[in-house]
């Protein structure tokens, strides 16, 4: 089992970078690019979202917020960021919007725990997903871990950086596995469709939408077929990596999944329903570390996960 985890305080996230969409067709051009509704994004508020290749599968994953009714910020993974953004900026066409990797003028923390509650105050978003404002910088709530509330803060560089203890990069890492949000990464483009991240259970993904690229391909896999991977939050003796393999010792010729983000020993593994059923789940090799199934902080649908 996993060791109780204790966040309070500011985190540096190097592992996050910062796309801006800026103009008057800015929230159109999204909403037709990405699988959440971003033509009716309130300023109060910000979306978890994926980015899909044609097949449906994941390309980039964004927590996109509003800032004003032509300006959008979406937090993706800093080694995506700039192949991400070129692709999107193709599509843009005749569209008002222009994309900017804003990550050179603004500043992402993490922030966490009392401390941070007692900083922000009253302005703290009180529901996950809420987006305020604190001092001009944009204050993101993202989902506990462990009873411990979470914020996404962003902000210009010529705004102060909250005077908080200093939160340890690694630990608002594991506190980012825990959640059980998983984050597209270098590692893991292309190789999941929404639902395999539970993505719908989250909200990341909005079917009553219009089009974008994948879209048929993700409503197919909701409406007409048993979904038939998931992720799941595994642990193991030895350290875990993004793009890891992991194998089940029923079938050991060919992966079972894919562990999707990793922090230490803790993992978000994408997995075959069947590998559930029973026997042991492997990293890296049919005869590797023995891992162990922890409990997600969400529920799945209860007919999937065993």
């Amino acid at each position: 089992m996993t060791t109780s985890l204790s966040l309070d305080g500011a985190a540096p996230l190097p592992h996050w970078g910062l796309i801006r969409a800026q103009g008057d067709d800015a929230a159109s051009f999204l909403h037709g690019q990405l699988t959440n509704d971003f033509s009716q994004l309130g300023t109060a508020e910000a979306r978890l979202a994926g980015y899909c290749s044609a097949k449906g599968r994941l390309l980039a994953s964004f927590i996109g917020w509003k800032r004003s009714a032509d300006d959008i910020l979406l937090a993706c993974s800093a080694d995506l960021l700039a192949t991400t953004q070129k692709r999107l900026s193709m599509f843009v066409l005749r569209a008002k919007c222009k994309l900017s990797d804003a990550s050179g003028q603004w500043r992402l923390l993490g922030l966490a725990g009392p401390s941070a509650d007692a900083f922000l105050g009253a302005a703290a978003p009180t529901q996950v997903w809420g987006k305020s404002v604190h001092g001009g910088a944009d204050v993101v709530r993202l989902p506990d871990v462990e009873g411990a509330r979470r914020y996404l803060w962003a902000a210009p560089l010529d705004v102060p950086s909250p005077a908080l203890p200093t939160l340890d990069e690694a630990a608002w890492r594991l506190g980012e596995v825990k959640s059980g949000v998983a984050r597209i990464e270098a590692a893991t483009v292309d190789q999941f469709v929404p639902q395999m991240l539970n993505y719908e259970v989250l909200g990341g993904v909005d079917f009553q939408k219009g089009c974008y690229p994948g879209q048929e391909v993700v409503a197919r896999s909701q409406y007409r077929g048993t979904i038939k991977r998931r992720s799941f939050l595994f642990s193991g003796p030895a350290e875990l990596k993004a793009g890891q393999e992991v194998f089940h010792d029923a079938d050991p010729s060919q992966p079972a999944g894919l562990v999707v983000n990793a922090a230490s020993r803790l993992a978000l593994v994408e997995l075959k329903l069947a590998a559930l059923d029973g026997g042991t789940v492997h990293a890296g090799a049919a005869d590797g570390p023995a891992l162990i199934r922890e409990e997600l902080p969400y529920l799945l649908p209860s007919a999937e996960t065993a």
